[in-house]
C-alpha cells in the first residue's frame, strides 16, 4: 500500500510542471497558427515563442493561485502552497502490523 500511495505522490509533484509544459504547448500551437499569415518567418518564429512563454507563464501562475487556495487538492496531491514536494510525511515510519497488542 505505501508504494501506491508513493506513486500516486509522485503524480502529484510532477502535475505541476506538466501542467505549465501543456498551457506553453497549446499557447505554441496557437502562436503558430497565427504565424502561418505572417510574412517574415523569423517574426512567426517569435510569435510562436511569445505566444508559448505567456501561456505556459498564465497557465503556472493560474494553477500555483489555486494551490494557494485550495488546501483540500494540496493534501492530495502532497504538495506546498508554491507547488513543492511536501516530504514530511514520507519520514513518519509506518507503525508495525505485527505488533503485539501492549496489555
Amino acid at each position: 500500500m505505501r508504494w501506491i500511495r508513493l506513486l500516486f505522490r509522485i503524480f502529484g509533484w510532477l502535475l505541476t510542471p506538466f501542467l505549465a509544459w501543456a498551457a506553453s504547448f497549446f499557447g505554441a500551437v496557437g502562436g503558430a497558427l497565427v504565424a502561418m499569415r505572417m510574412e517574415d518567418p523569423v517574426d512567426g518564429l517569435a510569435v510562436t515563442a511569445a505566444c508559448g512563454a505567456l501561456t505556459g507563464f498564465a497557465g503556472l501562475i493560474g494553477w500555483l493561485a489555486y494551490l494557494r487556495r485550495s488546501p483540500e487538492v494540496r493534501e492530495v496531491l502532497a504538495v506546498t502552497e508554491d507547488g513543492t514536494p511536501d516530504t514530511t510525511e514520507i519520514l513518519i515510519p509506518e507503525p508495525a502490523r505485527d505488533a503485539a497488542p501492549s496489555p
